[in-house]
C-alpha cells in the first residue's frame, strides 16, 4: 500500500526495558509452541476490555439487595457470576464491606495482584513501591493523601492480595441516594473506592 506522506517508521526502539522483556518472552513461548500468538492477543484484548464498571455493578446490587450482599460477602466469585460478570481466573474473590466502624483497604505487597476482571488493569499507584509499603506501615497517612480522612474510632484493616486471592471492597453507600436506581448507584462507584482508598462519588 502506497502513502503520499512521510512518517516515522513504526518500531519498538523506544519501548521500556520491561516491555521488551515481556515481548521477548512472548516470542519465545510462541516459538516453543507453549502458546499461540492468537491466544496472547485474545488475553490482551480481554484485559483491556475490563473496566471498573463491572465491579460497580456488583457493588450497586449489594447496596440495593441485602440478600445479594450476603451472598457476595460469602463468595464474591459466585455473586459476580450471578450477575453475568466474569470474576477472572483467581481461585478466590473476596468482597469486604466498609461500615461506619471498619474501613478496608487493599494492597498487594509483593507485586500487583488485583481483581482485573472486575476492576480493569491496576492503576500505576497501586503497583508502586511507596503504596505497597506505606499502605501497611501508614495506612491512614496514605488515605489522607487520597483525600480520605477517617475518624479515629474507625478501624482500618489492610488486606494483602495474593496470587490466589483477590479482594474487592463494597464501600459505604453515599447518603442521599435513597431514590436512585441500581444503574444510577453504579455510576457513583469508583475504582478507587473498590480498592478502599476513597469513598464513592456523591450524587449530584
Amino acid at each position: 500500500m502506497s502513502h503520499d506522506h512521510s512518517h516515522e517508521p513504526i518500531t519498538t526502539a523506544a519501548e521500556p526495558p520491561a516491555a521488551a522483556r515481556v515481548r521477548a518472552l512472548a516470542d519465545l513461548l510462541v516459538e516453543k509452541r507453549v502458546v499461540e500468538r492468537e491466544e496472547i492477543r485474545r488475553r490482551i484484548d480481554w484485559l483491556v476490555s475490563r473496566t471498573p464498571a463491572h465491579g460497580a455493578r456488583l457493588v450497586a446490587r449489594a447496596w440495593v439487595d441485602p440478600s445479594f450482599k450476603e451472598r457476595a460477602l460469602d463468595d464474591a466469585r459466585l455473586a459476580a457470576l450471578e450477575l453475568g460478570l466474569d470474576p477472572g481466573e483467581s481461585p478466590q474473590v473476596i468482597a469486604l464491606e466498609n461500615t461506619d466502624e471498619v474501613h478496608h483497604m487493599v494492597v498487594c505487597t509483593l507485586c500487583s495482584c488485583y481483581p482485573k476482571a472486575l476492576l480493569g488493569p491496576p492503576p500505576d499507584w497501586y503497583k508502586s513501591l511507596p503504596y505497597r509499603s506505606r499502605a501497611v506501615s501508614d495506612p491512614r497517612g496514605v488515605l489522607r493523601e487520597f483525600g480520605l480522612e477517617l475518624d479515629e474510632d474507625v478501624e482500618v484493616r489492610v488486606v494483602d492480595s495474593t496470587a490466589d486471592v483477590r479482594y474487592i471492597v463494597i464501600p459505604r453507600r453515599p447518603p442521599g441516594t435513597e431514590g436512585l436506581d441500581e444503574e444510577e448507584l453504579a455510576a457513583l462507584v469508583t475504582r478507587d473506592s473498590m480498592v478502599g482508598v476513597t469513598e464513592p462519588a456523591s450524587p449530584s
